[in-house]
């Protein structure tokens, strides 16, 4: 069960999505998160990073209620149900597909079911001014009352719904269209919003949104049975694949990071930042992740759009892309309060134009991925891999600004790592005959890259491998590469123990030196090291940390960004890729190495 506190507690949203955008809906049954027509567009309803100005769509009984909400097995359609002292009804919310797959509109469909009594429930909705930059309006057109925002077009239609009007918010003077109807048992009644920007706008057949919902359904559980995965966790597992599905923009195969932007990491803010764009790092670890799971369709678009953005635009990996494959052109701010008041809001992310060499071993990492499953590289991505290899063994020399997207440029140990990975990938490709190149001078690069890691990076005052040379600082970046083979022995196993004196809580875990100053717990970093303890051969603390994490999860299995270890609430953007690969991490690599018997009655 859910409890409704506070409105805006990230805690109590769960995601719904089309493969275009997502929607955020909270405990109370609001939706407080929907950019219209992208997953990157200013949003038109963002109450949750503006309560009085952002927009909402709402729907809740007219009086006190308890809400029990699930998934619907195997999809991203959303089931609450809300008991009164009159009744209870239930209500599911999905962005809904067509016939031929995603919608060439957003088409939102609620549908209401009165399970017993008689339930009254209102409904409004309230289009924001998309971060104070636009300003709503209603018109009218052709029997129905039209809202428009900017270049954004909206329209509410549906069935036994009450009487639609036109209202003002009580807290901005907004304009909105809202009503009221009231359950039966055995009642059914249905409202949609559909939307579309900068062009003609559909309106759908009242009579068509109830099998719009069905097929949605069927849709994402035609999807669910490609999904491949026998181990323990099972449930969590399963609804970490289906959040990082949200997060693939379809049109492009491009993955976002985050479905939110400016969903802050400490109390203070300034830690603000949109996540909304296809991180390589991200787009790698997830095309990882699915080709594990036996998923084949988006593997490839995630990788071939991948690999044609990087061509475009030079040759050699940026951070982030934008999820139509165009450089990320800095940050904007708006005018906007922000999450619980801490600011700032912004669209684009500044870390766009730096130095990570980690980068070049995620690139190399899903493209061996790739070509393990069976598959083929072409001849242009064989010669581009040949020339970033060859960059690699000049490049890794240089200070970057690490995974973690810092300001100072420094010898990250995990950055140096990841060149190893990224070379010895390429050896493995070249050796596959999938890339030309003097593979003899990578491997010795290679060699080069370990051996310099193994002098400069390792501290036996600190008894870990340290964040950079020299300094006394951990990093839990260096984790993954328990993953990736680099180290799975005493080193890597002392370093474990080190960030978790340093840095864990219970069996959360702080991203580097310093951060429990500044904020909270990184949800990603407790995996990895859940992952580590398992590469390590650590298998009984590997499952009790795993057991224990996959129970820091809201009701219905999402994760956001950061868990704060002294309350569990959640901070940061959600649902997080990063997140939800590592929970799949780190139960694939359990599932792999650990003893079936450890394994049995889990």
């Amino acid at each position: 069960m859910v409890t409704v506190a506070d409105r805006g507690d990230l805690r109590t949203y769960a995601p719904i999505g089309d493969g275009r955008t997502v929607a955020l809906v909270a405990g109370d049954g609001g939706i407080d998160w929907l950019p219209l027509p992208q997953l990157d567009s200013t949003p038109v309803f963002a109450r949750i990073l503006d309560d009085a100005d952002g927009g909402c769509l709402e729907l809740a009984p007219d009086e006190e209620y308890t809400v029990r909400r699930r998934y619907l097995a195997g999809t991203n359609v959303l089931q609450t149900t809300f008991r009164t002292a009159s009744g209870a009804v239930r209500v599911t919310d999905a962005l809904v597909t067509g016939v031929a797959g995603r919608l060439p509109w957003a088409q939102l469909v609620r549908r209401v079911e009165g399970l017993d009594g008689d339930v009254r429930l209102r409904w409004a909705v309230r289009p924001g001014t998309r971060l104070r930059t636009a300003s709503p309006w209603i018109v009218r057109a052709d029997g129905h009352h039209l809202l428009r925002v900017d270049g954004t077009t909206l329209a509410v239609v549906g069935e036994h719904i009450g009487r639609t009007r036109i209202e003002d918010s009580a807290d901005s003077g907004l304009p909105a269209l809202g009503g009221a109807f009231t359950t039966a048992s055995g009642s059914r009644h249905l409202l949609a919003v559909v939307a579309t920007d900068g062009e003609p706008l559909h309106i759908p057949d009242p009579g068509h949104l109830d099998a719009s919902i069905e097929r949605t359904i069927t849709g994402w559980r035609e999807w669910s049975r490609e999904f491949s995965y026998d181990g323990p966790w099972a449930d969590a597992v399963q609804r970490s694949a289906l959040a990082l599905k949200l997060l693939v923009y379809a049109p492009t195969g491009a993955i976002a990071a985050a479905a939110t932007t400016s969903l802050p990491e400490n109390p203070a803010g300034g830690k603000n930042w949109d996540y909304r764009f296809a991180w390589v790092r991200d787009l790698a670890y997830t095309a990882h992740a699915l080709v594990r799971f036996g998923l084949r369709e988006e593997t490839h678009a995630a990788l071939s759009w991948l690999l044609t953005t990087i061509q475009r635009h030079g040759g050699d990996p940026h951070v982030m892309y934008t999820l139509r494959g165009d450089l990320v052109d800095g940050a904007q701010e708006f005018d906007a309060p922000g999450w619980a008041g801490i600011g700032p809001v912004v669209a684009g992310n500044p870390a766009t134009d730096q130095l990570q060499l980690g980068v070049y071993g995620d690139l190399f990492a899903i493209c061996r991925t790739y070509v393990d499953a069976g598959n083929i590289l072409d001849v242009g991505t064989g010669a581009l891999l040949a020339r970033l290899a060859d960059v690699v063994c000049d490049r890794w020399r240089s200070r970057d600004s690490g995974m973690w997207e810092l300001p100072s440029l420094e010898h990250h140990t995990s950055s140096k790592m990841g060149c190893w990975q990224a070379l010895r990938d390429a050896v493995h490709l070249s050796d596959a005959g999938m890339i030309p190149g003097p593979s003899e001078r990578w491997a010795a690069e290679r060699d080069r890259i370990a051996a310099w890691v193994e002098a400069e990076c390792w501290s036996e005052d600190a008894g870990a491998y340290t964040m950079f040379p020299g300094s006394p600082a951990l990093d839990a970046s260096v984790l993954l590469h328990a993953e990736s083979g680099f180290d799975r022995g005493e080193r890597m196993s002392r370093t474990i123990d080190a960030l978790t004196e340093a840095l864990g809580r219970d069996h959360l875990l702080y991203r580097y030196s310093g951060m429990p100053d500044e904020e909270h717990t990184f949800t990603a970093c407790a995996f990895w090291r859940a992952n580590a303890l398992a590469c390590v051969g650590r298998h009984d603390e590997a499952i009790a940390a795993m057991t224990a994490l996959v129970g820091q999860a809201n009701d219905v299995g999402i994760y956001s960004e950061m868990i704060s270890a002294q309350d569990g609430s959640f901070w940061g953007n959600l649902p997080q890729a990063l997140s939800h690969l590592a929970v799949v991490g780190a139960a694939l690599t359990i599932l792999d190495v650990a003893p079936t018997e450890m394994l049995r009655d889990l």
